[in-house]
């Protein structure tokens, strides 16, 4: 396995479309603290921006032996509102752009049934370039549950159109996530986010779900005790023989350093993929 720092630890915590971290910077935290790729997304470079900028973009994460991981071309995909899945109507740009930054995987977002005849075109434009899309476990969307997941992507029934599994969006809605739910999802698995944002009753974070409703639930440091079962985890990624990359995903707002907590996180998950 090996490790991706997603600049969505470099966004305002309540706006995606806005920064704290200027990509230079963030590169080199990501470095440092001994990540392998960037999972990039609109924020830093995305189907918005300018040509001249995409390539800087390449070029910093070069200069710092970074790989790209995925792409996320536009706001309204990690948004999830109802403009998520217009990329699929319009895929070439976000192909354009994964290609530019020297990636084959790109994030998509899907929320309607109406839109898996748009997926499998887009997937079938994406195979064309040899380029893979992924949707990631997410609420508010086709993908909330184990088994709507594996319905929606037996639907879309493309080799190259696969799953971002992160199991926190499972857990807040009520899903299992360990290695049963890996062990199905191992066929289809392109990318693993993690992040430590969990259900909890007494927290301050509420969670518009469609199987659960609202969900209150609370954002804890990676390495805190009493959130998602990482050893759980690993063990599930362990027993599928999963090689590919662990993007840490986690929003961590104010609660410390950048630098700070790249390198806590990368120690962290370091202790499962390098034990």
């Amino acid at each position: 396995m090996k490790l991706s720092l997603s600049v969505r630890v470099a966004e305002k915590f309540s706006n995606k479309r806005e920064i704290d971290i200027a990509l230079p910077d963030l590169a080199h935290i990501a470095k440092t603290a001994g990540y392998e790729a960037l999972c990039m997304r609109a924020s830093m470079a995305g189907t918005h921006s300018s040509p001249g900028h995409i390539s800087d973009a390449k070029r910093i994460a070069g200069q710092n032996q970074l790989a790209i991981s995925m792409v996320t071309g536009d706001f309204a995909i990690p948004e999830n509102g109802l403009e998520g899945p217009h990329c699929l109507r319009h895929i070439t740009p976000h192909l354009d752009l994964s290609e530019a930054l020297g990636c084959d995987l790109m994030r998509v977002c899907i929320k309607n049934q109406s839109d898996i005849p748009f997926a499998q075109r887009a997937a079938d434009e994406a195979a064309e370039r040899n380029m893979r899309l992924a949707h990631q476990s997410h609420t508010q969307s086709l993908f909330e549950t184990v088994e709507g997941s594996l319905e929606t992507l037996a639907k879309i029934n493309r080799s190259n159109f696969g799953l971002i599994y992160e199991p926190a969006n499972l857990a807040l809605c009520g899903e299992p996530y360990g290695t049963e739910t890996l062990k199905v999802f191992a066929p289809y698995l392109f990318n693993v986010y993690l992040q430590n944002h969990v259900p909890d009753p007494n927290g301050n974070l509420a969670m518009t779900t469609w199987v659960k409703g609202v969900v209150n639930s609370t954002l804890r440091p990676l390495d805190e005790p009493g959130g998602i079962n990482f050893q759980q985890v690993f063990d599930g990624l362990d027993a599928i023989h999963y090689t590919g990359y662990v993007t840490l995903h986690h929003a961590f707002g104010d609660a410390m350093l950048p630098n700070e907590a790249a390198k806590r996180s990368a120690d962290f998950l370091k202790s499962f993929t390098n034990p």
